[in-house]
């Protein structure tokens, strides 16, 4: 997806060891794994934490209807998605089940683009 639509599309990382310790080391050796492993070409964030007490701002945000004034979602577990316009509004919030290539989110893309 990222290399397809990358010069009209942003998608960002953001390893986070909240969920299962999934993501112990650093940000240079996560980023390492996941080239290797997935073939993860778009940029990832420095390692964040997403459950309180230590949330990262963006994820209280992302997460928080009072601030992002759209929805509150709980992050259940790592690859969850958020989909943001192009203004930075937050328009939906799909779980790590939903694959980054399910036709909702392709669609939405090519709608939004």
């Amino acid at each position: 997806m990222y290399e397809t639509f990358q010069d009209r599309l942003v998608i960002i990382g953001f390893p986070c060891n909240d969920f299962g310790g999934q993501e112990p080391d650093n940000a240079a050796s996560i980023m390492s794994f996941c080239t290797r492993k997935y073939g993860v070409t778009f940029p990832m964030a420095a390692k964040i934490a997403i459950r309180p007490p230590n949330t990262n701002a963006l994820f209280a945000w992302l997460t928080s209807k009072a601030q992002n004034e759209v929805m509150d979602s709980e992050v259940r577990w790592n690859f969850y998605k958020f989909l943001l316009d192009e203004k930075g509004a937050l328009v939906k919030v799909l779980p790590s089940a939903v694959n980054p290539l399910d036709e909702m989110i392709l669609d939405w893309v090519q709608t939004a683009i």
